[in-house]
């Protein structure tokens, strides 16, 4: 049974950082790519960053890029977000999910119903 497992979340003051850990277990990961969404009150669902467990490989939405880093430790099954310069706007329940058809991030790693797998996600609220 597939499991993602998001941490990390929490309150923060703008301008501040935080790093959010998405344990996955269940089945090997290596060839997968892993995904970070997040939705707002009220908002739909947005692609935040993806990464390829395999390569290394990138690919951020332009709302967040230059200020997060996406990354993975493979051998731990576990995918990091670091957050920088948060501004009231970063303020969602922050998802992790899982994609087995694609070994490497691309344009269609935006969208949400490219990833079968999904945590329950952690709160990011950012204070003004």
């Amino acid at each position: 049974q597939v499991q993602l497992v998001e941490s990390g979340g929490g309150l923060v003051q703008a301008g501040g950082s935080l790093t959010l850990s998405c344990a996955a277990s269940g089945r090997t990961f290596s060839w997968y790519t892993m995904g970070w969404f997040r939705q707002a009150p009220g908002k739909e669902r947005e692609f935040v960053a993806a990464i390829s467990v395999s390569t290394g490989s990138t690919y951020y939405a332009d709302s967040v890029k230059g200020r997060s880093t996406i990354s993975t430790d493979g051998a731990k099954n576990t995918v990091y977000l670091q957050l920088n310069n948060l501004i009231p706007e970063d303020t969602a329940v922050y998802y992790c999910a899982a994609d087995s058809s694609s070994r490497i991030p691309r344009r269609n790693s935006e969208n949400s119903w490219e990833y079968e797998y999904w945590g329950q996600g952690t709160q990011v609220t950012v204070s003004s």
